[in-house]
């Protein structure tokens, strides 16, 4: 551990679930091929490329028992799949369960695909939709701070679903942000909310979805008591420590090839403490064009 005087200050950065470095990647490059033999794609070393990599595997936690999530597409209903994540240990509590079965997944994902299976899909752009396990972690590690009343903001919000979550755990009295720098993509989102159970927050505004920059928070509903960050950036971005409020959290994926869910508490003196949730694979937190680029 070591500590730092920067302001705000850093007082703890430390690390669950590490694995070393030689475990890790043999462990990713055998959950890719793993990965891959399920999407029934064969694997060549001139089309194997690491931008291949972001399309499919954005959002799954790679290195701790993927074995036990389901791979298959037989899942039919929303509720099948809450109940699979509370068999596996992956929803532990009773309103994260809730209100991952009241915002219907399928909603959120592009026609034609199986919207239940535990898996990260494209939503076009350069973007995904994170895999159902990924979404209920980060649920679960910010629900102290989506109580009713609180204000949450969502960084690379895609599709809409996980804002949405956020809304029906903030209520109408609380506020959930979502900042996306597609603007098709927060057309669409728009739509998807439109569908689901949060249409009313959307309507009646505690519920937003806006163009820009994520990597700059949204400093309009500043501070948040939560704030969740869909896309791996190199360094946890000041701007948001900045728009964190005293006591809340955030959940951002930080590195480059090797990634870790980073998780950020902000406490009531305003120092910032940071520590390592897993090791995740997350598409890269960048600017619109570099995205669409795929680069």
């Amino acid at each position: 551990m070591r500590v730092l005087t920067a302001t705000p200050v850093i007082v703890a950065y430390g690390c669950r679930y590490c694995a070393p470095p030689l475990n890790r990647l043999l462990t990713f490059t055998t959950n890719i091929l793993h990965l891959y033999h399920h999407h029934h794609q064969t694997i060549s070393h001139s089309s194997f490329h690491l931008q291949n990599f972001n399309s499919v595997l954005t959002g799954n936690s790679l290195f701790f028992q993927m074995e036990r999530f389901w791979t298959g597409s037989g899942i039919l209903k929303n509720k099948s799949m809450v109940d699979n994540l509370q068999h596996y240990g992956v929803i532990k509590s009773k309103k994260v369960a809730e209100v991952m079965e009241t915002i219907d997944r399928a909603l959120f994902v592009p026609d034609g695909t199986p919207a239940y299976v535990d898996s990260p899909m494209a939503i076009g752009y350069n973007a995904t939709i994170s895999a159902p396990h990924m979404h209920a972690t980060c649920l679960q590690l910010l629900e102290s701070n989506l109580q009713p009343g609180m204000r949450a903001l969502d960084v690379g919000s895609g599709t809409g679903y996980l804002t949405a979550c956020f809304a029906l755990m903030v209520g109408p009295q609380g506020r959930a942000v979502g900042v996306e720098h597609i603007p098709e993509l927060v057309t669409s989102s728009i739509k998807n909310i439109e569908k689901s159970a949060a249409a009313s927050l959307l309507k009646e505004g505690s519920l937003s979805v806006h163009v820009g920059d994520g990597r700059l928070g949204w400093p309009e509903f500043a501070p948040y008591d939560a704030i969740h960050v869909g896309a791996a950036a190199p360094d946890i971005p000041q701007a948001l420590i900045d728009q964190l409020k005293p006591g809340g959290r955030m959940v951002i994926p930080v590195g480059n090839v090797f990634q870790d869910l980073k998780v950020v508490d902000k406490n009531l003196a305003g120092s910032v403490s940071v520590y390592s949730e897993t090791s995740v694979r997350y598409v890269p937190l960048t600017s619109r064009e570099a995205q669409i680029r795929g680069s």
